[in-house]
């Protein structure tokens, strides 16, 4: 029997693709041509994007071996790999490429609800339960999405679905410093976040904590998301080593991002 949050986060995972293709649904294709902040990728990159790690994440689910042959294809051209796989859906008809990430979201859906829930299955970085898995492909859905809606100038209203990715970025603290190379504080830090609600405050590691983070969800998951600069942002530090962390901080697997540069206030 499935853990009822893992069925609360399979549902959020839809939700949130629900709110993109809402977006993209009935753009034009000028529409899809629009650049977003990430350079040199257009709305059409971003769902493309979307589209192949959907792919890749049934894959894990229902194929490893052929999950594998997907991770020997990354690693051939690591520094590449991503680009090459979003500029290839982008070449696709809109309407194509739409029903193809369409199906491929209903087919993920489907396999996250049948698979065991004890169950690891193989990722680019430590393998993840079926619940874990669906957290991230949201996390990644709604920073794609953010891009896509600054492409389009939308202002999305954010959600408490946003507790999925400011968990991951706050459990993705040490990766961070690991994928730089640099050695992570050995003390936990206290987060504080205020939910989209502004009723609720999501909290992680010891209230006693010296080194602390304080600030709203959004901002917060805008920052490790790599989606706004700091600057940007009304998130608080206090202590050195927090500090320090806002300045490195990425909940998604793969080589340290550049960040956004400074920008127009949320």
């Amino acid at each position: 029997m499935l853990d009822p949050s893992a069925v609360a986060v399979f549902a959020d995972l839809r939700e949130e693709g629900r709110e993109l293709d809402a977006l993209v649904g009935e753009l034009s294709e000028p529409g899809w041509a629009k650049p977003t902040p990430a350079p040199g990728w257009t709305v059409a990159h971003q769902i493309a994007h979307l589209h192949w790690t959907d792919r890749a994440a049934l894959l894990s689910l229902t194929d490893p071996a052929g999950f594998g042959r997907m991770v020997e294809e990354a690693l051939a051209a690591p520094d590449t790999f991503v680009d090459e796989g979003a500029a290839e859906g982008a070449e696709l008809p809109p309407a194509e490429l739409l029903t193809r990430w369409r199906a491929g979201r209903a087919a993920l859906d489907e396999a996250l609800a049948l698979a065991s829930p004890d169950a690891r299955f193989p990722w680019y970085g430590p393998p993840m339960k079926a619940a874990s898995m669906a957290s991230a492909r949201l996390m990644e859905t709604w920073a794609h999405g953010q891009d896509v809606a600054d492409a389009l100038g939308v202002r999305r209203t954010p959600t408490a679905r946003l507790r999925h990715v400011a968990r991951i970025g706050v459990r993705a603290r040490d990766y961070a410093y690991a994928v730089r190379g640099l050695p992570a504080p050995a003390e936990e830090f206290r987060v504080e976040l205020v939910a989209p609600s502004g009723s609720e405050v999501w909290a992680y590691g010891p209230a006693d904590a010296a080194q602390r983070i304080t600030g709203p969800a959004l901002d917060f998951c805008l920052l490790v998301t790599q989606r706004a600069h700091r600057a940007d942002v009304a998130l608080v530090a206090t202590g050195p080593d927090a500090d320090r962390w806002l300045d490195i901080a990425q909940a998604f697997a793969g080589p340290a991002g550049p960040g956004r540069p400074p920008g127009p206030p949320r």
